[in-house]
């Protein structure tokens, strides 16, 4: 399978889906931590019940939310803060574009080989 490669136009073609999805998947990656422990306090007196309707529930959002961003090539680094990497060249060679929820464009890059602490400006 061959990666997509993004160039900067394209990454910042992809933020307004990314504003609307990338709150979408951590509140559902929060309601399944929160339906997990409703499950495991409930499990001993009603086998989680109610509680195991919104953990599936959460768990179909949250899968169809990152089988999104898989398919558009997007790789969601933290879903709290909303930071994603867009794969992508710079001189030839491997870089990620880095974007996060909040930020008005992609205007960071770092090597594929660094994370978010050692992104420099595009």
């Amino acid at each position: 399978m061959t990666t997509r490669l993004f160039d900067l136009q394209q990454a910042d073609a992809a933020l307004p889906m990314l504003r609307d999805l990338l709150p979408r998947v951590r509140e559902a990656r929060q309601a399944l931590i929160d339906a997990a422990d409703r499950i495991t306090a409930a499990v001993a007196t009603d086998g989680g019940g109610v509680a195991g309707h919104d953990w599936y529930a959460a768990r179909d959002r949250l899968r169809a939310d990152l089988t999104t961003l898989a398919d558009e090539g997007i790789l969601l680094r933290d879903a709290e803060t909303g930071l994603v990497d867009f794969p992508a060249e710079r001189d030839g060679r491997p870089v990620f574009l880095c974007w996060r929820l909040g930020e008005d464009r992609v205007a960071w890059y770092h090597d594929e080989r660094a994370g978010f602490a050692n992104r420099r400006p595009l």
